[in-house]
């Protein structure tokens, strides 16, 4: 039910009255005030009046209501006790004035309970009640000392207990009423925000209840689920909301929630068995559990199909996994021959071709090639999400693995323009790992490397080994990756950069990498910035040793057997820009 918090109700605005507490209080101070002022000019007229304490006494009643006029209506608590303090010192000084506490205007003394009872804040009732009380006992101390002046008698005495009286009974009535006033206008609020409460809790989509120990429902709100008898639910107990077979787990469900504080649970209808229910049960007391019942057949058929295509997905992914690792030999055979006799057009063993056909054989070859690695990626990485790809595993020089896979890159990184260094420790790198694979991680490096270097750029290899860990680095000075794009990298299948650079591969590359260092027990770390190149390090845990140290004199060619450098350093490496760093350096110098 929807309620405008702006507009008053109509039982609200029928029960409230057409003055408000402010108006009333008000009203009462008007009144006080002019009834001091009619004594006064009463006592004027009457003979006999005695002189200053009397007008001193009216004098002292009056400006309390003065002041409260003027600030009465402040919310301000510090104001609000001043006012109740001149009340009283008010009160007690008419009434010591005029006879002390058995004088004509005693009744002044309750002043300060009479302004209380007026104000906004009841809870001063009782700082006006204490302040009464200290200005009573102020006006008892003057008349028992003999300082009070003599009281009135008489007509004059007659007005001034009168005017007391009724202003300080007028002011108390105006507090009953308001009392009653903000009492009833509580209850207005306190019914209507019941009724809107209960409104609310019956139109419920479903069951909220109580229920005991014994499993009766005591308290019932909103509405049952169709397939759940409330009639029969209120009589037998709340596990007759399920099927025959299923009472016992709803009232096993009754003790979890008394044990365990709370209990959910889902069981067929009673009534419709075709229907889901839920029960949910939480303990709110000793013995006393709240629980709501609803129907959730909609939402267990969803999850159900949710989780029949998610078992398809998998199915069909793990499939296509199967057949792609099983194709592996009937794909590389017919390209393996294809190659084969494209090399023999290409090495022209039967005899000459004219330069179309050995430009065709080159082509040949070329496509048979990059279609060969296409293929070994996708199987690959169909192997590996099959959980079917196994590690060759044996002890070997890493170096040469790295030095191995940069010899096949350096005709690419030749007609490119960029020029591909090694950086290789002089001393062996052995390692416990599959040869193929660490061969594989550095050309896929280097490939992507070079495809996105520019013309004049450089692709640096750096391979070292400590505390067991083997470390292979690749850094370009290329065009960099986008933080959008470095998040996807190392997924099956996703690509950066633009068009041109994504039609050249799979996608599979990095995938790949971070696939072969993980089952070496490793990973692999991506660095990048816009402009500024890229650097990718893979570290794995395959280290036999700490690298063994360089040949020494003695034996001069042993580092040179194992490095076996592409090109040797020339004098103008030596001599000119670009210093020679040694022989475990190995520089690939494009033509320029």
């Amino acid at each position: 039910m929807d309620i405008d918090p702006v507009q008053p109700r109509q039982d609200e605005a029928a029960l409230r009255p057409a003055f408000g507490a402010g108006e009333t209080a008000r009203a009462w101070r008007l009144g006080w005030l002019a009834a001091a002022l009619l004594a006064g000019g009463a006592v004027s007229f009457t003979p006999g009046s005695t002189g200053w304490p009397i007008w001193t006494a009216l004098l002292a009643g009056a400006l309390p209501a003065i002041a409260a006029l003027l600030l009465g209506d402040s919310e301000d608590e510090r104001t609000q006790s001043l006012l109740l303090v001149g009340w009283a010192a008010g009160g007690a000084v008419a009434a010591a004035l005029t006879g002390g506490v058995s004088g004509a205007m005693s009744a002044w003394c309750l002043a300060p309970v009479a302004a209380a009872s007026t104000l906004a804040a009841p809870r001063r009732l009782a700082e006006g009640a204490a302040l009464a009380l200290i200005g009573g006992a102020m006006a008892a101390l003057t008349q028992l000392s003999g300082l009070a002046p003599p009281p009135p008698t008489g007509p004059t005495a007659f007005i001034l207990g009168f005017l007391a009286v009724a202003t300080t009974g007028l002011g108390l009535a105006a507090g009953l009423m308001l009392t009653h006033r903000r009492a009833g206008e509580r209850d207005v609020r306190n019914l209507s925000e019941l009724t809107a409460l209960s409104t609310l809790l019956d139109g419920l989509p479903f069951l909220a209840f109580v229920v005991t120990l014994q499993g009766r429902v005591r308290t019932v709100r909103g509405v049952a689920p169709e397939g759940a008898a409330l009639d029969r639910i209120m009589i037998d107990g709340l596990s007759h909301a399920a099927v025959a077979g299923e009472r016992a787990r709803v009232d096993f469900a009754l003790g979890q929630a008394l044990r365990e504080h709370q209990a959910t649970l889902t069981f067929p209808a009673a009534e419709a068995p075709e229907k889901t229910l839920s029960l949910t049960l939480r303990r709110v007391g000793p013995g006393m559990l709240v629980g709501v019942l609803r129907d959730v057949t909609a939402e267990t058929r969803h999850l159900q199909q949710l989780d029949q295509a998610r078992n398809d997905a998998e199915q069909l992914a793990a499939g296509r996994a199967r057949f792609l690792a099983n194709m592996s030999h009937e794909l590389r055979t017919p390209l393996n021959a294809i190659m084969g006799f494209s090399d023999i057009m290409r090495a022209r063993m039967f005899g000459p071709l004219t330069d179309r056909y050995g430009e065709y054989a080159e082509l040949i070859h070329e496509s048979g090639r990059h279609l060969l690695d296409l293929i070994n990626d996708v199987l690959d990485m169909s192997k590996i999400e099959a959980e079917r790809f196994e590690l060759s595993r044996g002890e070997f020089d890493a170096r040469e693995a790295v030095n191995a896979a940069m010899r096949l890159l350096r005709v690419q990184a030749d007609s490119v323009g960029v020029q591909l260094r090694g950086v290789l420790p002089p001393g062996e790198l052995d390692v416990d790992a599959d040869r193929r694979a660490l061969k594989q991680i550095v050309l896929n490096l280097v490939s992507n490397a070079l495809k996105f270097t520019p013309r004049g750029g450089q692709v640096t290899v750096t391979a070292d080994g400590h505390d067991g860990m083997l470390e292979i680095v690749v850094a370009d000075t290329g065009v960099g990756i986008s933080p959008e794009d470095l998040e996807r990298l190392g997924r099956p299948y996703e690509q950066a950069g633009g068009v041109d650079q994504r039609a050249r591969g799979t996608g599979l590359g990095l995938s790949l990498v971070r696939a072969f260092a993980q089952l070496h027990g490793g990973e692999m770390h991506v660095e990048s910035r816009l402009g500024a190149g890229t650097s990718v390090s893979v570290r794995m845990p395959i280290l036999l040793a700490a690298p063994k140290p360089a040949a020494t004199q003695e034996s001069p060619t042993a580092t040179a057997d194992a490095m076996e450098p592409l090109f040797a350093p020339s004098s103008d490496d030596q001599a000119g820009e670009e210093p020679f760093l040694g022989e475990n350096v190995i520089r690939f110098a494009p033509p320029r």
